[in-house]
């Protein structure tokens, strides 16, 4: 299609940006905060030994807004990488 009138052009410009804008949004967005039930099940525990976690100062750090408990993925990654050991005789923060 050829429109030669600079309005033309301005709305032909428009709304390849709004095209460019709605594929965006139907990418998918990779989370980078997963919920408490989320990570429970990721790690194959209760969700209530995560708050029992949180309430002693143990596990990932998390996110806490209003009543939504959030644990943000990198954080969760930092975790599991510090609990990986090479054999059973090693010790926490050794």
């Amino acid at each position: 299609m050829f429109i030669s009138s600079p309005k033309g052009r301005a709305a032909q410009s428009a709304a390849h940006q709004l095209a460019a804008a709605v594929a965006d949004l139907a990418t998918p967005v990779q989370r980078q905060v997963l919920s408490e039930h989320e990570l429970a099940h990721r790690w194959g525990i209760n969700h209530k030994t995560l708050a029992r976690w949180r309430h002693e100062g143990r596990g990932p750090k998390y996110l806490k807004l209003s009543k939504r408990v959030g644990y943000p993925v990198e954080a969760i990654v930092e975790f599991e990488r510090a609990a990986v050991y090479s054999s059973t005789s090693q010790r926490a923060g050794q």
